[in-house]
């Protein structure tokens, strides 16, 4: 079977991103609008409310970054056979890594479930917030593995171009979440019980699972670039051995970026609930602007990894200069709109409650004036990844989180009398600094002419 999906080793290189970003940009719009839909509806219970479910985005996300690796690793590998054109190869890596992410899904969510009390315990919050961020915790776990079955499943669809599908998809269940939340949040008459902050949680579930069962779908139909053969399927370990080599440095960069969102929570969380719930407002505006920088992020690492199965080199650095100057200007218009409505967007999460909208404006105009250098940052990884060099995004990461932004916050929160904008100032300087730092080790090393396929 040979896919349908554009040949992204030939023509134009600003349409191939172009066609590739935008339905990731929309796509990683809607995901984001899960998290940014439990904020808007739980923000009708409070601030309490709103921070209960902001202890547990970390957590969820911690537990998410061990098996991402995996998904991600088999995203490269696929991405690079299919700038070779090896059919067979990509729909055996498909399924490997399938399986193996969905078996590893279900051991995290039981750890998770059964965990969730003492890791919420942990940070010492108010008896209200400790027993909403638990309930909201342990459901959430309960539908982890249809997340990371639809997380595989967009990986494979984009490593191969297919982007517009994965789309529909998300648009359909974010839809119906939009629906669900209110619904059970707050109950409908005498047949939806009013869940609360837990309702949030529920809604979210409904359409995970409904996500994973179209993708499994898709790739058991196999027409549309990608099957996956479950029939006589037995472990490859030389495969599997391969994929966790490639995606150990992911795991531990994604999971070092968790656990230093979890660390920052526990700093935030010293200076009170009104400044919890300004951090967790600042940061689901945050992982909303970031959206454009994360598409164009993806869609370089697709057209690096097809090039350089491909062995077109001299295509992929060109893909990567144009890359960076589009990430840059966009998120610096972005940087400079956000900074002057910043109070605004806050009070669009929390109305009425005047001290949090205007902490969140404090905390969303630190972060935007570094939006450029950000989205620097992401297209770096976007690449390093697609050319297989997961090292040195980890690197990347571990350096920004715990060299810089937490020692940083640490220092000018608790010794200087900055206080809580301590923390705030920490993020701009930390995106300088890694961007700068990624940007000469993609001059000096010159990896792009030494990259080989997987």
């Amino acid at each position: 079977m040979r896919p349908k999906t554009k040949d992204l080793t030939e023509g134009s290189i600003l349409k191939a991103l172009i066609r590739l970003s935008i339905p990731l940009i929309l796509t990683n719009i809607l995901q984001t609008a899960y998290n940014l839909t439990d904020t808007f509806w739980v923000g009708r219970l409070g601030a309490k409310a709103v921070a209960a479910v902001s202890l547990s985005f970390p957590i969820i996300f911690i537990m998410v970054s061990l098996g991402m690796g995996l998904a991600i690793s088999g995203s490269i590998m696929t991405a690079q056979y299919k700038g070779a054109g090896e059919q067979k190869r990509i729909n055996h890596i498909a399924t490997q890594t399938l399986i193996s992410v969905f078996v590893f899904s279900i051991f995290l969510s039981l750890i998770g479930y059964f965990l969730s009390p003492i890791l919420i315990g942990f940070m010492k919050v108010e008896s209200g917030v400790y027993k909403d961020a638990v309930g909201y915790l342990q459901i959430s776990f309960l539908g982890m593995s249809f997340m990371f079955l639809f997380m595989v499943f967009q990986s494979l669809m984009r490593s191969i171009g297919e982007v517009k599908l994965p789309f529909y998809i998300v648009l359909s269940t974010v839809l119906l979440n939009l629906l669900l939340d209110p619904l059970f949040i707050f109950g409908w008459k005498e047949i939806v019980p009013a869940y609360g902050v837990k309702g949030a949680a529920f809604a979210s579930i409904g359409t995970q699972i409904l996500a994973a069962l179209l993708g499994l779908y898709i790739l058991w139909k196999g027409n549309k670039g990608i099957k996956i053969i479950l029939k006589k399927y037995k472990p490859d370990l030389s495969l599997l051995k391969k994929m966790i080599k490639l995606g150990i440095p992911v795991s531990i960069e994604q999971v070092s970026r968790s656990l230093g969102i979890f660390v920052m929570i526990l700093l935030v969380t010293g200076f009170g609930t009104l400044a919890l719930a300004s951090y967790g407002i600042g940061s689901r505006i945050l992982s909303f602007v970031i959206i454009p920088a994360f598409g164009l992020g993806m869609a370089t690492s697709t057209l690096v990894g097809q090039n350089i199965g491909a062995q077109k080199y001299s295509r992929v650095k060109q893909t990567i200069r144009l890359s960076l100057s589009i990430a840059f200007l966009t998120m610096f218009v972005l940087g400079i709109l956000f900074f002057v409505f910043a109070a605004d967007i806050a009070a669009f999460f929390i109305p009425k409650d005047l001290a949090t909208i205007k902490e969140s404006a404090v905390f969303i105009k630190h972060i935007a004036v570094s939006f450029g250098f950000m989205g620097i940052l992401i297209v770096l990884v976007g690449a390093f990844r697609g050319a297989g060099l997961t090292k040195i995004s980890m690197l990347l990461t571990l350096f920004s989180v715990w060299i810089l932004r937490f020692p940083l916050a640490y220092v000018l929160s608790k010794y200087t009398s900055l206080g809580l904008e301590g923390i705030w100032i920490s993020y701009p300087v930390t995106n300088f600094v890694t961007a700068i730092l990624g940007l000469i080790i993609l001059w000096k090393y010159h990896w792009l002419t030494r990259s080989k396929k997987i």
